[in-house]
């Protein structure tokens, strides 16, 4: 279902009018870039009275026509919002989430709009970002106190009592679903088996913080975006994501997201956390990091493959397998446990 269509704009309009309880009038629906796995629009809109009187600018977040394994629903990735929100998290603020397909054919959820860049070829550019580095340290901090159970977020199960060696099942069993082989990928789930660290205890992971999932206006954190895989897990796995040199952006001296060395965004995290990190733990989610990129990678090729959805994005994201596997060797080789 076409978003611009005059019709869709009408019910879209009436949705919003109907649980604001006031009325509505979009001035603006635009699609926004980006998105492989979800579908993003600009909606601007105005309100004539009532407690949302004035001009609003929100983001639509739809279901795209097919995704991923392991990512979440508009709905559940409404409900991480919400929570992360709760708990001081600097992210968008949650509006309304719309279950019923009839109004625009797939799950939906609104959002206000956050400004800012988000580019992570753009925000690597220039010096060092120390201040910054900090805040998203603190920032991730936040996102940890959240711990399981929690009755607002029981549709993302039970923590696993071992979550590197759960992922790494995850993992293969993708790859496995997979039409083609992929033994480097093998190689570094076998060495992630075996050098798998003592489980800590289980926190609410983003599982895609990093550089390009966050928006920064003027050095300012304003929000960060994505929450689609979100689950329970070792906090190490979002420092290790974080701080891997897939996600630097060619900035690779920068170890922290390509925008700062390591120190300023671990001493935040410290800080408000109040608990030491385990720098060899977070290699080795570093290293975990590498193999998942790399099976997405796969996934969004296979997509386009499929004839489901084909994308030239999706098909060139194929491209990035062979350096994520040569990082790989490069880790595990390098390691001294071979």
């Amino acid at each position: 279902m076409e978003l611009s269509a005059g019709k869709t704009r009408s019910r879209l309009q009436d949705y919003i009018a109907s649980v604001a309880n006031c009325a509505v009038e979009i001035t603006e629906l635009k699609h926004l870039s980006g998105g492989a796995i979800q579908d993003n629009w600009a909606v601007n809109l105005t309100v004539a009275e009532g407690e949302w009187v004035g001009s609003h600018e929100l983001v639509l977040r739809r279901d795209a026509p097919s995704g991923v394994a392991a990512s979440h629903g508009r709905a559940h990735e409404y409900q991480l919002l919400k929570a992360a929100h709760s708990a001081g998290v600097q992210v968008p603020e949650p509006c309304f989430l719309c279950t019923d397909t009839s109004i625009l054919g797939r799950p939906f959820f609104l959002m206000h709009r956050i400004s800012g860049e988000a580019s992570g070829y753009l925000l690597v550019k220039g010096n060092d970002d120390p201040g910054l580095a900090r805040k998203l340290g603190l920032n991730l901090a936040r996102l940890h106190s959240i711990q399981p159970p929690r009755n607002d977020l029981v549709f993302l199960g039970s923590a696993p009592n071992d979550p590197a060696l759960a992922a790494v099942e995850r993992y293969r069993g993708y790859i496995d679903s997979l039409d083609w082989p992929m033994p480097v990928l093998e190689w570094g789930l076998t060495w992630l088996v075996a050098e798998a660290p003592t489980p800590g205890k289980p926190v609410l992971c983003h599982r895609d913080y990093r550089t390009g999932n966050y928006m920064v206006d003027c050095g300012e954190l304003t929000g960060v975006l994505d929450w689609e895989f979100a689950g329970w897990g070792d906090r190490h796995e979002d420092l290790g994501w974080f701080c891997a040199k897939c996600w630097r952006f060619g900035a690779t001296g920068r170890e922290a997201g390509g925008i700062s060395e390591r120190a300023p965004f671990y001493e935040g995290y410290e800080a408000e956390a109040g608990t030491a990190i385990d720098p060899k733990a977070v290699a080795y989610w570093e290293v975990m990091a590498h193999v998942r990129w790399a099976v997405i990678a796969a996934q969004q090729a296979a997509r386009h493959i499929s004839g489901i959805e084909p994308s030239l994005e999706l098909a060139l994201t194929g491209h990035v397998i062979p350096e994520l596997e040569l990082e790989i060797l490069k880790m595990t080789l390098d390691s001294g446990h071979a």
